[in-house]
C-alpha cells in the first residue's frame, strides 16, 4: 500500500463557525477551539484538501467583513456548523456566501443539522447538510462536489441530506467504528493564541481540552446527544490519545488538558491503559476530566491521580432524588456523596454542575438542590438553567404540553406555576451567590489561587454568575 500522501486540491474549502447570537447571553462563556470542525478539517486535510478555518463564534466579525474574506479566498466549499442557538446566524451566513459566490457550494453541519436536517434543507442557500459525525461524509462529498456533476452518486454517502427537485433527500448516517481512523483536529488552522488556553481547576498553562469519546449508552431525557454520536460509547485507542497529547506537547506547548468527554471513566480498563501511559510518558502532565459519580471506584482514582489527574467534573444535575428519577438520571445521592468522598480521601478535586428548571420541578425541588450542593462542598460549582434542544425527549414532552417559554425559534425552557425563564435566572444568580460566596469558599479560593489572582478573576469577570446553558 502507497504511503504517498494524497494530491493537494486547488480548490479551497473554508469551514466556519457563525458569531453567537446577539440576543443570547448564556451562550458567552470560555473561548475554546471549535473541535467538532476541527476534526472536519483534519479529514479534509489529510484527504489532499486546501482547508481554511474561520471561528467566528470567536472572531465576532460582521457579516459585511465576512463576505470581504470570501471574496478574497473564494471557496468552491463553504461548511458551516450550525447549533440551534445559532440558526439564525447560519441562515445569515449562508446568504451571504451565496450574495458573494453565487456558484460556491453551503454545506451545513453540526447539532442542528443532525437533528433538523428540513430546516436547514428547505432553505434557498443551502445546498447540502451533514448528519452525524461529518468527517467521512464532509470528505466523500467534497470529492462528489469538485469532480463530478452526477447528482446520483450522493446516494451513496452516508449522512448527507441533499436536494433533488423538490425532494429533500437524507441519507442516514454511519458512524465511524475505529476511531483512529480520525485524524488530529486541525488546530493549526486556528489562531490558538486567541483562546482561553486555561482551566480554572488546573495550575498548568497552557491548558486545552480534548476529546477521548463519542457516544453515550445512557438515556437521561435532558439530553441529544444520541443521533450526533450514538447510544454506544465509542473511544479512540489509548495509544491514539497519548500521540494528540504529545502533539499538543510538542506543537502548541500544552501543559495541562481537560478531556471533555462526559463519561471518561466508563470503559476502566481503557481509562487505566491511558493512565499508564501519561504515567510513563514523563511529561508531567496535569488533567482533568468529566464523568458520572457511579463510573468511579478508589483504586481507579488512586491511579488517574498518580498519573497526574487533579480535578473531575461530575454532572449532578439536582438534590431532589424525585427530579433525578424524573429525568431518568440513574444516579443516587447516595453514590454521588460515595464519589465525593472518595476523590477527597485520593486528593483529587471536585467540580460539579447543577440543572434548574426541569418541568414539574418546584421551589421545594431546587431547594433541595442548594442544600445537597451546600452538603458537597464542591471545590467548584455551577448552577445553569435548563434549556431544551430539539430531540431530547424532555423537549418533545414540553412541545406537547404547551408549558414552556420559547428563547428563539428552537429552544425552550419551561413554564409553569412556580417559575418562568426569568425567574428562573433570579433564582440561579441567588444560588450562585449564596453558595459560592459563603467565607469558607471564599477563603478557600484564596488559598488555592493566591489574592491576586483572586481578585483578578473577580473583576475580570464582574463576579456575576453564570447566565446560564442547556
Amino acid at each position: 500500500m502507497s504511503t504517498q500522501p494524497p494530491p493537494r486540491s486547488e480548490k479551497t474549502i473554508l469551514l466556519m463557525t457563525t458569531a453567537a447570537p446577539s440576543n443570547a447571553p448564556w451562550y458567552q462563556g470560555k473561548k475554546l477551539p471549535p473541535l467538532g470542525l476541527s476534526y472536519v478539517a483534519g479529514a479534509l486535510d489529510k484527504a489532499g484538501f486546501q482547508v481554511e478555518m474561520l471561528d467566528n463564534y470567536m472572531l465576532n466579525k460582521p457579516i459585511e467583513e465576512v463576505k470581504q474574506i470570501l471574496a478574497k479566498m473564494n471557496p468552491e466549499i463553504v461548511g458551516i456548523t450550525c447549533g440551534s442557538a445559532t440558526y439564525r446566524r447560519c441562515l445569515e451566513t449562508a446568504k451571504a456566501v451565496k450574495e458573494t459566490l453565487p456558484s460556491c457550494k453551503v454545506v451545513v453541519g453540526g447539532w442542528h443539522a443532525s437533528y433538523l436536517p428540513d430546516t436547514l434543507l428547505e432553505q434557498p442557500d443551502v445546498d447540502f447538510v451533514v448528519m452525524g459525525e461529518g468527517e467521512l461524509a464532509m470528505v466523500e462529498l467534497a470529492r462528489q462536489i469538485t469532480t463530478s456533476n452526477d447528482a446520483t452518486l450522493l446516494e451513496g454517502i452516508a449522512g448527507v441530506g441533499y436536494k433533488h427537485g423538490d425532494a429533500l433527500l437524507k441519507n442516514a448516517p454511519k458512524f465511524i467504528e475505529n476511531m483512529d481512523e480520525i485524524p488530529f483536529p486541525a488546530r493549526h488552522l486556528l489562531p490558538m493564541n486567541l483562546y482561553d488556553r486555561n482551566i480554572e481547576f488546573l495550575k498548568a498553562k497552557p491548558a486545552d481540552v480534548m476529546n477521548v469519546s463519542r457516544g453515550c449508552p445512557f438515556n437521561c431525557s435532558f439530553c441529544e446527544t444520541k443521533k450526533l454520536w450514538g447510544n454506544a460509547c465509542r473511544t479512540f485507542s489509548p495509544a491514539r490519545v497519548m500521540d494528540e497529547v504529545r502533539y499538543m506537547y510538542e506543537k502548541f506547548g500544552t501543559r495541562g488538558v481537560y478531556f471533555i468527554n462526559d463519561n471518561f471513566t466508563i470503559k476502566r480498563k481503557e481509562t487505566e491503559q491511558l493512565c499508564d501511559l501519561l504515567q510513563k510518558s514523563g511529561l508531567g502532565l496535569d488533567w482533568g476530566c468529566d464523568t458520572r459519580t457511579d463510573l468511579v471506584t478508589k483504586e481507579l482514582l488512586e491511579k488517574m491521580r498518580d498519573a497526574g489527574c487533579k480535578a473531575i467534573w461530575f454532572g449532578v444535575e439536582s438534590g431532589s432524588p424525585r427530579i433525578l428519577k424524573r429525568i431518568n438520571r440513574t444516579i443516587t445521592l447516595e453514590q454521588t456523596e460515595n464519589a465525593f468522598r472518595l476523590c477527597r480521601q485520593v486528593g483529587i478535586r471536585v467540580a460539579c454542575s447543577f440543572m434548574l428548571g426541569f418541568p414539574d420541578e418546584t421551589r421545594e425541588d431546587i431547594e433541595a438542590t442548594r442544600k445537597f450542593a451546600d452538603k458537597l462542598d464542591p471545590d467548584w460549582c455551577q448552577f445553569n438553567v435548563f434549556i431544551a434542544y430539539p430531540d431530547s425527549s424532555l423537549y418533545q414532552e414540553m412541545l406537547r404540553s404547551g408549558m414552556y417559554d420559547r428563547l428563539d425559534e428552537y429552544l425552550l425552557t419551561v413554564k409553569n406555576d412556580e417559575f418562568d425563564y426569568s425567574k428562573l435566572m433570579e433564582i440561579q444568580r441567588r444560588l450562585f451567590h449564596e453558595h459560592n460566596g459563603a467565607p469558607k469558599r471564599v477563603l478557600r479560593r484564596i488559598r488555592r489561587e493566591g489574592v491576586f489572582n483572586f481578585v483578578k478573576r473577580r473583576i475580570g469577570s464582574g463576579s456575576a454568575a453564570p447566565t446560564g446553558m442547556a
